[in-house]
């Protein structure tokens, strides 16, 4: 008898899966997001317990205070994930929108209609919430999931990926779309990379070494996100108090997610009434300026 291979056999469940979600109602994605954002609501102690053990191994591991709070779910994370998931419900639903058309001489018309990837495969690196993100926007848009969430999330995306297949499912819909190769560590990320057949498009999402690894290596249509550096540009006519505060909010809101503001850009003739404001808020949260020689005068 052929040996079963357990990494192919969860990507086939994803294919065949997600070929169903092709043809579901906007009513029926909707109906399973919800029942992602009950589940996340519903079973706070089961992701925060199964994240406890992932922080204390990324701390035997030292990992850094940086990845550490990227790692971290609590109670509060958890419901900001849920009422994400519910706003992924209030977006249109993508499939089927007609981009663009024309009618021909003949009286043809031609129309460039959106429809889903099939089955999209993501690797990531130590975001347990990202695995939420990927799951419902995949959802709402008529696809599957592949997730390689990284080793040091390894125990949260087990029991995330757990409640969100018998949420899916208990809509009526196969949960099966959604899979997680965790346990396969780097090699089956290496295998996602090569998995022509089984996953249609490849996104990572997280460092440019990270990035540029999956760009080079893989067989599988790239994605290629952003990695930095992020900016924030405030414009001449900024109004003040909320420069002050986007700017503030864009750094120290969470200075360890990739999302947070590395550069700030501000328009010369707003240089005088905003930035010694700006750089006093700054400072006065811990933020270290490096500046140009211009603002050093």
């Amino acid at each position: 008898m052929p040996t079963v291979d357990p990494f192919l056999t969860k990507l086939e469940r994803a294919r065949v899966a997600a070929k169903s979600f092709a043809t579901v109602t906007t009513g029926q994605k909707n109906s399973a997001l919800e029942a992602i954002a009950a589940a996340l609501e519903n079973n706070i102690e089961a992701v925060v317990a199964a994240n406890a053990l992932d922080l204390e191994r990324g701390q035997v591991d030292q990992i850094g205070e940086g990845l550490l709070d990227r790692l971290a779910l609590n109670e509060d994370r958890l419901r900001a994930l849920a009422a994400a998931v519910r706003d992924v419900i209030a977006l249109p639903d993508p499939v089927g929108q007609v981009v663009r058309g024309s009618t021909l001489a003949n009286g043809i018309t031609i129309n460039q209609v959106r429809v889903p990837f099939g089955v999209v495969g993501a690797i990531y690196e130590a975001r347990p919430n990202v695995t939420v993100d990927i799951v419902a926007l995949a959802l709402k848009s008529g696809n599957g999931a592949v997730l390689r969430g990284g080793t040091a999330a390894e125990s949260t995306n087990a029991v995330l990926v757990s409640l969100m297949q018998r949420a899916i499912s208990s809509a009526g819909l196969d949960g099966e779309a959604v899979q997680t190769i965790d346990e396969f560590g780097r090699e089956g990320a290496s295998r996602l990379m090569k998995a022509r057949g089984y996953v249609d498009v490849l996104i990572p999402r997280g460092s440019a070494g990270l990035i540029a690894t999956v760009v080079h290596e893989s067989t599988v249509p790239v994605i290629e996100t952003g990695s930095g550096i992020v900016h924030v540009f405030v414009d001449a006519t900024a109004d003040e108090e909320m420069a002050v505060n986007i700017v503030r909010n864009a750094k120290t809101h969470r200075p360890s997610v990739c999302n947070a503001a590395e550069t700030l850009l501000v328009h010369r003739d707003a240089a005088e009434r905003l930035l010694p404001r700006l750089a006093r808020e700054l400072i006065a949260a811990n933020v270290g300026l490096r500046v140009t020689k211009r603002l050093e005068r």
